[in-house]
């Protein structure tokens, strides 16, 4: 889970954290964690109702399946939440899982009335015929994640393999633009779907939001800092949490080459 995987990050035992806003969490909560990249940073998020469940309203008193608490699910939550007059909690119980496939699997066995989650899990809710509350990739949400996260400590000791680290992921990004069957291969392996049509929505929504440009954006972390639940949130400096000049130096040397005319 996100929450596990920070604190392998805080006790050593991994030294690259590639994923969502809970290595926010970790700052806040002591542990010094920066972001380093942002492979992603427009949110694919997905509000789904059980059938019959059509509007944001529709969830007052009725439960939520979404990952760890302080993930990107239940920063976007919260901030709808505020938006119609409700509150996390209060109006509306969030049930927390290990992951996307865990929400999933409570949700479609009718154990939670809404479900918030990413592709591919939401493009297999979307294909069973569960009504959209909020589609938050329409919204225009910008919130971090998967972002790359290390310890500052890291960060400072070891910055030749995180800038090798990032070029190849670069490398990455670039062959699955260009080789949908490579990145089909892939996405079905680790996800285990092999619905041709969920890999092709997948795929299509990696087009729109996998970033060719992994500088991190001050605005996709303040966004996470304005819904979180922490009290230490709402005063902190968004740039507490992020340096971005090993991929800057990236950009320039690398990126560059590989998107010419895309990346500076």
């Amino acid at each position: 889970s996100a929450s596990t995987s920070v604190q392998g990050l805080i006790s050593g035992k991994i030294d690259i954290y590639q994923g969502g806003a809970t290595a926010i969490s970790g700052n806040l909560g002591g542990s010094d964690i920066i972001y380093v990249a942002a492979a992603v940073d427009q949110s694919t998020l997905v509000l789904f109702g059980q059938k019959g469940l059509n509007s944001f309203e529709g969830l007052r008193g009725k439960s939520v399946a979404t990952t760890s608490p302080g993930a990107f699910g239940e920063i976007a939550l919260r901030r709808s939440t505020k938006e119609h007059n409700m509150e996390v909690g209060k109006d509306v119980k969030l049930l927390y899982h290990r992951g996307t496939p865990e929400a999933l699997a409570t949700f479609l066995a009718g154990n939670a009335d809404g479900l918030i989650v990413t592709p591919p899990q939401s493009d297999i809710a979307r294909s069973k015929g569960y009504p959209v509350i909020i589609d938050y990739y329409e919204r225009g949400l910008k919130i971090i994640g998967p972002g790359t996260a290390v310890t500052r400590e890291f960060f400072q000791k070891y910055p030749n393999a995180l800038r090798a680290f990032l070029m190849a992921y670069l490398d990455g990004v670039k062959r699955c633009f260009e080789d949908r069957a490579f990145a089909d291969k892939i996405n079905s392996k680790y996800s285990r779907i092999s619905d041709p049509q969920v890999l092709e929505d997948n795929y299509q929504t990696g087009l729109k939001v996998w970033n060719k440009n992994m500088t991190v954006d001050p605005d996709a972390i303040r966004i996470v800092l304005e819904g979180s639940a922490n009290p230490q949130a709402k005063a902190a400096d968004p740039r507490r949490f992020y340096d971005n000049s090993i991929i800057e130096a990236v950009n320039r040397e690398y990126a560059s080459k590989l998107f010419p005319g895309e990346v500076k």
